[in-house]
């Protein structure tokens, strides 16, 4: 059953929490603590990265979206099931997008956008390869 779980959702749920615990619901201040520098990497070129909350939860996104994209290649009841949560999840990150100051940020933005394209890809990975069987089953 872990495998109909999206893992986009701990994304969320972890900006949710430093949304609401250290941000409250002003949008000023979750996008200060997701901007806080957490380190600092000395490049090459002589410039600063400065990395911070932000950074690290949309390289974790990326990374579950890649994981999520190839659970989705599986025409399994529970891809199905996979896919129907993660339109949750989608709704539930709009509506905090929308109506909630906190979630107003582009680190939130960018990762609703992912989970939208968690859902889309699902739904269209799920229907091509359905579509493969039946062509295969009728020959």
């Amino acid at each position: 059953m872990f495998a109909a779980f999206p893992l986009l959702a701990l994304i969320v749920l972890i900006y949710n929490l430093v949304a609401l615990t250290f941000g409250g619901l002003r949008a000023t201040n979750a996008q200060d603590e997701l901007s806080q520098p957490l380190f600092s990497v000395h490049m090459a070129s002589g410039a600063v990265w400065s990395v911070g909350l932000g950074d690290l939860l949309l390289v974790a996104s990326l990374v579950i979206l890649f994981i999520e994209l190839l659970k989705s290649t599986s025409s399994r009841r529970v891809a199905i099931i996979n896919h129907s949560l993660s339109m949750i999840l989608f709704i539930v990150c709009l509506i905090q997008f929308l109506l909630f100051g906190a979630f107003a940020t582009s680190t939130f933005f960018l990762i609703t956008l992912m989970v939208l394209l968690d859902v889309l890809a699902g739904f269209i990975v799920t229907i091509v390869a359905s579509r493969r069987e039946l062509d295969l089953t009728h020959d």
